[in-house]
This record gives C-alpha cells, structure tokens and sequence, in this order.
C-alpha cells in the first residue's frame, strides 16, 4: 500500500523552518558565548544583591547587639586572632619584598640625581598612602579570605547552616557578624605594623642599594608622615577589613554543590575581594587626595 504524504501548509513549513534554523543557531558559537556572557552576568548581579543584603543584614546587627550586650565577644576574639595574628608572617612578608623592591629602584636613581635627602620622605609617602594598605588587603585575602569562604562554604553544603536555622540560630549573626566585627578592628593594626615593617626594609635597601646613610633616610622619613595620610591609611584599612570578612563570607553563604562548589565559591570571594578593595581605595583617594 503506497504511503499518502501528511498535507502541510504554509504555517507548517515555517515553524520547520525555524526549527531548524533555532538548532542550528544553538550550535553555533556565537550563541554558546552569548550564553556564557549571560550566565556571566547573571551571577554578577545576583553575587552583588546577595553582598548588598548581607551587608544591612550584618550593620543592623552589629548595632543591635551592641545595643542590647548580646555581642559573642569570644567568637569575636578567636576571628581576630585569626584576622591578624595568623596573618601577620605572609603580610609582612610580602609587604616587606613590595618596599625592598620599590627601594631598590629608586633610590639610586634619586641619589643620582642629587635626591638622597628625599628617598625616605617618597617611601613614606608611598607606604602610608597605598603600598601598605594595598598588599596587607591582598595578603589577607589570599590567606583569611580564602579560609573564611571556604569554612563557610563546607558549613553550607554539608548543611551545617541549615542546622544552625532548626536550633534558631541566626547564621548571619554567628557566621558573618563575628568575622565583619574582628576584621574591622584588626585592619588598622595589621597595616601599621605592616608599614612600620616595610619602611624599615625601604631603609635598609637603600643604604644597600644607594649607600643611603640612616640619618639622611629617617630624617626625611619623618618629613614625609603626614596625620591626613595615617588616618586615611587607617580608615580605609578598617573599611578593607570589614569589606574582606562580609564578601567572603557571603560567597561561601552561596555555595552549592559539594566539594566543587566549594572550590568555586573560594575561588569568586578572592576575586570579588580583590576588586572590592580596588574601588574602595579609588574612593578614598577621590575624595581625599584628588
């Protein structure tokens, strides 16, 4: 028996044709990078939201258990032995190397140009503003940041937190507040004894590298410290701190997905952390220095 062809009008035969023509545009590169660029987008915004909310979720907290004496202080204590005393071997670290580095390169070139009498005052120009500020903030993202996600993040996916919401237990107020609390007091102390390092090594450099005499360099040390500068150093380390603690945290409040999601949750509170402290020191020198 001969097969009789299934009638198809001209609404049928666009609809196939756009079919066809929709798989063949979703095989397409230029349909998988948008897509990409779409998911992309999509997690920026919702990554920022959630920091958004986390982070009047955190102050009103911290004001209302400062107001009501409801503070966890011990908590608070251990996250800031955490915050700074941890921390302090990899920060002077690498903010010593950052002025040993600096020294090296311009204080012979000064020293040419019949500048040794201003080596110190540019080191402690530079220290105060930004050098110390900017590779303590990188130093403790790499080693507190990273830990602080990462905890939170195997708390989430092994449901931890979800055990702390059945014991009416506020995660915010345990998990975030502690961390946010401990980083905005500790910051400043962490960079003043950054930078107090980081000027000794300047010094020694340049007696090194240039032949610097000490007195010259401490001398013009002193020229170059200004109150404005310390206290802006300070404030925009608290800001760092506090910055540092609630975008880790809240990057491994969202992880999902086992062991992977841990990994990428560590892997966006490092990034986020990085640009975080990028713009906020952007806005302290608008406004201050501009």
């Amino acid at each position: 028996m001969k097969k009789v062809p299934f009638p198809q009008n001209s609404d049928t035969i666009v609809l196939m044709n756009y079919s066809k023509a929709l798989d063949i545009l979703k095989q397409s590169a230029t349909y998988n990078l948008a897509k990409l660029l779409h998911a992309q987008a999509e997690d920026f915004f919702e990554t920022l939201g959630e920091m958004g909310i986390r982070t009047l979720q955190v102050v009103k907290l911290i004001f209302s258990d400062l107001f009501k004496r409801e503070m966890n202080w011990k908590l608070v204590i251990d996250q800031c032995s955490r915050f700074a005393v941890d921390s302090l071997p990899i920060t002077l670290s690498i903010v010593g190397m950052s002025s040993i580095i600096i020294s090296m390169q311009v204080a012979p070139e000064m020293v040419k140009q019949g500048g040794e009498k201003f080596v110190g005052m540019l080191m402690a120009v530079v220290m105060t503003r930004e050098l110390g500020v900017i590779m303590s903030g990188f130093a403790i993202i790499s080693m507190i940041g990273s830990a602080y996600a990462s905890e939170i993040a195997t708390m989430r996916v092994t449901e931890q937190v979800d055990a702390l919401k059945v014991l009416k237990v506020n995660p915010v107020d345990y998990l975030f507040v502690p961390r946010t609390v401990a980083g905005f007091i500790m910051m400043p102390f962490v960079v003043i004894i950054a930078s107090a390092f980081g000027l000794l090594c300047g010094g020694v450099a340049a007696f090194l590298s240039a032949h610097v005499s000490r007195l010259n360099y401490i001398s013009s040390l002193w020229q170059g410290l200004y109150i404005k500068d310390i206290s802006v150093a300070l404030a925009k380390a608290a800001c760092f701190g506090a910055a540092i603690a609630i975008i880790s945290s809240t990057c491994g409040y969202l992880a999902y997905g086992g062991a992977k999601g841990v990994g990428i949750s560590t892997t966006k509170a490092v990034v986020w952390s990085f640009v975080a402290i990028c713009i906020i020191d952007y806005i302290f020198a608008t406004i201050f220095f501009f």
